[in-house]
């Protein structure tokens, strides 16, 4: 007579699991929160800034349970309007995001491109970072007025390179120097390579006289006695860093760099909230603190709507100096 019971009671056990929900959950709610099969774009090579900034986040993101892996994954190329495209390619996926910057602003103008940033959601500004100047441990140039008087003595034949296209942070930063210091901005011999990663081994390799990068691409090599900095763009000096500020050595520019966040275009509103959120959390994470002060960055949140204004703002920036250095 127990049996029928036994079943019974079975049953009923069985539909309590498949009814009642879980009482503990491990971390954030994976139906409100998270995004599974997040990817990051990265629209320049390994080593750069973009790369940098995304592979930080990412693991920022996992170390702190965020949200589950996130794959990063490189797409280079015309100074990142290629990865654009992909993002403004992929209209509705809430699954991928793009690391972007002040580069990519200056790339849609000067390669044309037929995708912009106008296409995309905008999701967050994170970070800023001055450029800084640089050469190799084997350079001749001991400090920033060495460096400078040979470059007004032969501005050709001192080739610099700079890890974004024309109209991008790295090539913006040395043609308001060369204007600065009496220089035509159309005599300085400008070789842009595709990222901090392949600017680096060009200066380390001699084939440029000096770099203009990030601090975050250059303060390992800074450190390891490969590289000797010269100066920063930054109207202040960089902790950490033993080089002036331009303005120090007599040369009135000021600029610094930014990096931030955007998403194919078409997202519903929960997916562009889903993604703002992850980043909002991102940036209140004692180890993303950590990662600014390591890599030199100054915090510079912004998401959503101001985020966009901000990138408005930045073309018509961006545009507007090109043109007052007769270079658009």
């Amino acid at each position: 007579m127990s049996r029928p019971k036994t079943w019974l009671s079975v049953l009923c056990a069985a539909l309590l699991v498949l009814v009642v929900p879980p009482l503990v959950s491990g971390g954030d709610d994976d139906t409100g929160t998270r995004i599974p099969g997040l990817r990051f774009l990265v629209p320049n090579t390994p080593g750069g800034g973009y790369d940098i900034t995304a592979r930080t986040a990412a693991k920022t993101i996992e170390d702190n349970d965020l949200n589950g892996p996130i794959e990063v994954f490189n797409l280079p190329g015309a100074g990142g309007t290629v990865g654009l495209g992909r993002i403004v390619g992929e209209r509705g996926n809430g699954r991928l995001a793009m690391s972007m910057g002040l580069g990519v602003v200056g790339s849609v103008y000067t390669n044309s491109s037929p995708a912009t940033l106008d296409d995309t959601t905008p999701i967050a500004k994170l970070t800023e970072e001055s450029d800084i100047i640089v050469v190799g441990k084997d350079s001749p140039y001991r400090d920033i007025g060495q460096l400078l008087d040979a470059w007004r003595a032969d501005p050709g034949g001192m080739p610099v390179g700079g890890g974004s296209s024309p109209g991008g942070p790295d090539h913006l930063a040395p043609m308001l120097t060369a204007e600065a210091v009496g220089l035509s901005p159309t005599e300085v011999n400008y070789i842009s390579f595709d990222g901090g990663g392949e600017l680096m081994a060009a200066v380390l390799g001699g084939e440029v006289a000096f770099g203009v990068s990030g601090i975050g691409e250059t303060r390992d090599q800074i450190e390891a006695g490969e590289l000797r900095a010269l100066a920063v763009t930054a109207p202040e000096r960089v902790p950490g860093i033993d080089a002036p500020t331009l303005r120090e050595a007599g040369v009135d520019v000021s600029f610094t760099n930014w990096r931030g966040v955007v998403a194919p275009p078409g997202l519903s509103a929960e997916a562009r909230d889903r993604l703002i959120d992850l980043f909002t959390r991102l940036h209140g994470t004692e180890q993303w603190r950590q990662a600014l002060r390591r890599n030199g960055w100054s915090d510079a949140f912004a998401t959503g709507d101001e985020f966009a204004s901000f990138l408005a703002d930045e073309r018509d920036r961006v545009v507007s100096v090109l043109t007052e250095l007769g270079l658009a």
